[in-house]
């Protein structure tokens, strides 16, 4: 009976994962059909995912469902992308650099989604805050260690931070390299506002 258990258990956690798989296969053919065509169909999400237009609608029953399964996952990623930077135990240039590669993997990858993602909902507002918070003590971390002027002011400097950042993702597409693109920003963030003019 127990090993019955076991099988039985080990083939639902197979289908949960081949699931996650299709929908991810699917969230993923959105975000590159949609940020050609935002008016396309879901007929063309599911060509381009590989699936069954079918399989697309057991899903999500609507287009609006689509795209809200899209932005979810490309804040949770975004999200992720901040947190893995260590913004609060790594030294402060190394998460700056880390994490600024990192959300714009997430950008770039995730482009139409993020700019769907609306302020009202509570989830997205909560993560933008702690982004912004996390943004804040990062800058402040950089400011006491002597990687950002003494005197700088660092509501500005993240404001600046944000537009480098908006900048950098347009137009971009994932076989661009992000680290490249992570180390040009940041030297740039430091030409302005840097100790020494950026000379660490």
């Amino acid at each position: 009976m127990k090993r019955q258990e076991r099988v039985r258990g080990g083939t639902g956690r197979a289908l949960r994962a081949d699931a996650e798989r299709t929908e991810q296969a699917i969230l993923e053919a959105a975000e590159r059909v949609l940020g050609d065509n935002p008016a396309a169909s879901m007929e063309q999400v599911a060509e381009a995912a590989g699936v069954a237009r079918t399989t697309v609608h057991r899903r999500f029953a609507t287009r609006d469902a689509l795209i809200t399964a899209m932005t979810a996952r490309a804040i949770q990623q975004f999200d992720a992308a901040v947190k893995a930077a260590r913004p609060d135990t790594a030294p402060p240039l190394v998460a700056l650099y880390q994490g600024t590669a990192n959300i714009l993997r997430v950008k770039i990858g995730w482009g139409f989604a993020l700019s769907r993602a609306s302020s009202t909902d509570t989830e997205i507002a909560r993560i933008q805050a702690d982004v912004l918070a996390t943004c804040d003590r990062l800058f402040r971390r950089a400011q006491e260690s002597g990687v950002l002027r003494a005197d700088a002011d660092l509501a500005w400097v993240r404001r600046v931070y944000y537009a480098l950042i908006h900048e950098a993702a347009a137009g971009r597409s994932d076989e661009d390299d992000t680290d490249a693109l992570a180390t040009l920003l940041v030297d740039t963030l430091l030409r302005g506002f840097g100790a020494d003019g950026g000379h660490l």
